[in-house]
């Protein structure tokens, strides 16, 4: 028998909606006995939900009754107990001393006590409250995910009241976890109550976010997503977007796109939820891993390209570089709309603190980092013993070097996208900047990180071979040195170890971390500079052991190797006090655990050590030479330091000069001549002070402490010796006298008259002092004025 329909005015607008989308023409008709089958047991399950809420009622009620009861019975006795207190406080009113002891007592232990007490009964009712409180949030939440649960084992369930179910679910969390985080901060010791309600919690969400996960993914695959990647063309990368693919973010409509953006703010809820569950069971510890985890809607769009991508990479193992240019297309093609679909999603999630595109392109770079260390870096590894049979480099370290190349081009471009934004200057603060970076790889594996510097370190010396063999780079000098700037005179060779260490300075800044970057440069850039050191010693060296230093030729190649360690030295300071060389030297200094730095100073950079050495080599050879010409100029003066008659000597009219002496100082005057076209003027200065203060101790001691008598002639002759000495350094400096201390207050003493010097007892201290003689002691005072010999 056919029951009519009641009247439609009395029916709900969700019953009409519902008879619309199921019965819309007669064929759905056919259909009515299983619609009707699927009503009555949705009608059973609400009714089973129904009995279940009553029975959770009713054990919520009979808890609430047991505690409203305990309180009760806690509130009578401390009624009771107060009115003990005032009977007795009347009572003792009329009694005295008795009276006045009873009320301190009261006053002293039984008011303290009742007050301890009320306390006691207001936290109990306090967590009475709390609990049931939590209680029914918690309860509520598992209610709704069992209620998500069987929505979604059912045939014809309705994604809508699945979404809105999900909703109360994470608004009954987010308010659990409010209370959880009040508790924590007031309460600490309801750590129990805590634990348990996380406990309970933990296991909703176990099932909660796998479900809203599952449910995304079901709506990614109706968006069709993942766009199909076989119509890309990326043979040219720098071109123009080609317009083949559509981005299925944004031709998605109607119920699809509202069912996508709600699941979208779902997810993102459901993260913020348990970023501030981390964020709380953390406080105290290291909660960067809590506050900062990829998101995982971005994930979920990058999982299945990264899938659909690897069937490609797998063709293009010898070809790497279309591997890089199909993800930096996807990368690229797809931004925009992270942008301008996704960020306003996530906003309106209060997910905080994230972004979309740098989501989506940190996402897109770990997907091809995992690739890479997995199937490229292993292949080129298995390559690296293979020799070819003419002794060049092995196939492995030229991919390997090719493979490097890629990667730091392929950074920059995403570096790029970011940029775009302003975001790449917040990452680079951060410290974060692994995040989108393919290099990221020797973060996990250090070994690589070493074995990729001895390769660099291999190539760049099989570059720097031919240059150290070339000896026009040792007798060209680097042109172009800017005004204002130091002229070392330094060779080219110079130059060519410096522009390959620049080139591995450069190459380091693609690392994303400080201390990578600081171990590639010990591991790289130290060796060089070693080898660079190395290189001007064994210069050095031959050039003394063929000549003993007394040949032109070989003090022109020991300035060279001199002005190239000094001009390196420059270049290194220079550098070392760029902040990018600071910060890699602190963080060598941290981890260090003992430090001995070669340089004076408290310095930290990377290179002290190696400039330190620079420095010690400079002094060493500097040395060296100024020592060469002394033994020279020193042979030269034998005879005229021990002709100990020309002192006696009348004096002769006209100026009269020691001929040895001359040929001694013209022989000083060429090499020294020499070394000033050769050397750089700082190294210049060095050589001849040294020179200086080696000829003042050569003839102090030989003439004025050789027991010589000085006549006057003799005087007026050692007078033209030394003021030919010192025209000769007076080509160097101003006042030439102030750098023979000695022998210039040694010549002031013998020239003075026999007046002012009687005996040499009157010679001291203060005498010495008042006459203008702080270079020598009393006793060389006393021995030259004892030797000077009056004839007026």
């Amino acid at each position: 028998m056919v029951q009519a329909l009641p009247p439609i005015s009395s029916l709900s607008h969700s019953v009409l909606t519902f008879l619309d989308d199921n019965l819309r023409s007669a064929d759905a008709l056919e259909r009515a006995s299983g619609l009707v089958s699927e009503l009555q047991t949705r009608c059973a399950d609400l009714d089973q939900s129904l009995l279940d809420l009553n029975r959770r009622l009713e054990s919520s009620l009979f808890a609430y009754a047991s505690y409203s009861g305990r309180i009760g019975a806690l509130f009578g006795d401390v009624n009771s107990k107060l009115y003990d207190l005032c009977s007795s406080t009347r009572i003792s009113d009329g009694r005295g001393s008795e009276g006045v002891e009873r009320s301190e007592q009261i006053l002293g232990e039984e008011l303290p006590s009742l007050a301890k007490e009320v306390a006691r009964v207001e936290t109990v009712r306090m967590y009475a409250e709390t609990a049931l409180k939590l209680d029914t949030l918690v309860g509520d939440i598992e209610d709704a995910v069992s209620s998500t649960i069987n929505k979604n084992l059912r045939k014809y369930a309705s994604t809508r009241d699945s979404e809105d179910t999900r909703l109360l679910a994470i608004k009954a969390l987010k308010l659990a976890e409010d209370v959880l985080a009040s508790i924590t901060k007031t309460r600490p010791q309801w750590a129990r109550l805590i634990s348990a309600v996380d406990h309970r919690v933990d296991r909703a969400l176990a099932i909660l976010r796998p479900q809203a996960i599952a449910d995304h993914r079901g709506l990614l695959t109706s968006l069709g997503w993942p766009p199909t990647l076989s119509t890309l063309s990326f043979s040219d990368s720098h071109a123009t977007k080609q317009a083949a693919v559509q981005n299925p973010l944004f031709t998605m409509e109607g119920d699809l796109k509202h069912q996508y953006c709600e699941n979208f703010i779902a997810l993102c809820s459901l993260q913020e939820l348990q970023r501030r569950r981390k964020s709380r069971q953390l406080e105290g510890h290291n909660r960067e891993v809590a506050l900062h985890q990829p998101l995982w809607a971005i994930e979920e769009l990058v999982n299945p390209i990264s899938i659909a991508s690897q069937r490609h990479f797998s063709k293009w193992v010898d070809k790497p570089e279309f591997i890089f240019a199909l993800v930096y297309k996807i990368t690229r093609d797809y931004v925009d709309s992270m942008d301008e679909l996704l960020q306003p999603l996530v906003d309106e999630a209060m997910l905080s603190g994230y972004s979309c595109r740098e989501e989506w392109i940190s996402a897109m770079v770990s997907s091809l980092s995992t690739y890479l260390a997995k199937e490229i870096f292993p292949i080129c590894i298995s390559q690296l013993d293979e020799v070819n049979d003419t002794g060049i480099r092995s196939q492995g370290s030229i991919s390997w070097l090719h493979l490097i190349d890629l990667m730091i081009a392929f950074d920059k471009r995403v570096q790029s996208l970011v940029a775009q934004t302003g975001i790449l200057t917040s990452l680079q603060e951060d410290g974060n900047l692994q995040k989108i970076s393919s290099l990221s790889v020797f973060c996990d594996r250090p070994d690589w990180l070493d074995l990729w510097a001895e390769i660099e370190l291999n190539d760049i010396f099989d570059k720097l071979n031919p240059e150290m063999e070339n000896e026009r780079n040792w007798s060209t000098k680097i042109q172009g040195v800017l005004s204002g700037v130091e002229d070392y005179k330094s060779p080219a060779i110079s130059s060519a170890f410096l522009r390959q260490l620049s080139s591995l300075v450069d190459r380091s800044r693609s690392l994303p971390t400080i201390s990578l970057r600081s171990r590639f440069i010990q591991l790289t850039g130290v060796p060089i500079v070693r080898k660079f050191m190395d290189c001007l010693l064994l210069r050095c060296q031959e050039a003394e052991g063929l000549t003993a230093l007394t040949d032109d030729d070989a003090l022109i190649k020991v300035t060279k190797s001199i002005n190239a360690a000094h001009y390196f030295e420059s270049i290194l300071k220079e550098w070392c006090e760029d902040v990018y060389f600071l910060e890699m030297g602190l963080n060598h200094q941290l981890e260090s655990s003992s430090i001995e730095w070669s340089v004076e100073g408290d310095g930290n950079g990377i290179f002290d050590e190696e400039i330190g050495k620079l420095q010690e080599f400079r002094r060493e050879w500097v040395e060296m030479l100024s020592t060469v010409v002394f033994r020279g100029f020193d042979a030269r003066c034998r005879d005229y330091i021990k002709n100990k008659k020309h002192w006696q000597e009348k004096g002769e009219e006209g100026l009269i000069v020691s001929k040895t002496f001359v040929a001694a100082l013209d022989y000083m005057q060429g090499k020294m001549s020499v070394l000033q076209v050769g050397l750089n003027g700082e190294d210049f200065v060095g050589v001849w002070r040294s020179l200086a203060a080696g000829v003042d101790r050569l003839i102090f001691n030989g003439i004025f402490m050789g027991n010589v008598k000085f006549h006057d002639g003799g005087v007026e002759r050692l007078g033209s010796d030394l003021a030919v000495l010192y025209g000769v350094f007076g080509a160097w400096c101003l006042r030439p006298e102030g750098f023979f201390p000695k022998i210039t207050e040694g010549f002031k003493l013998l020239k003075m008259g026999k007046n002012k010097v009687k005996d040499s007892s009157t010679i001291g201290e203060r005498w010495l002092k008042e006459n203008g003689i702080r270079h020598l002691s009393v006793d060389e005072a006393e021995k030259i004025v004892r030797n000077r010999v009056h004839t007026k």
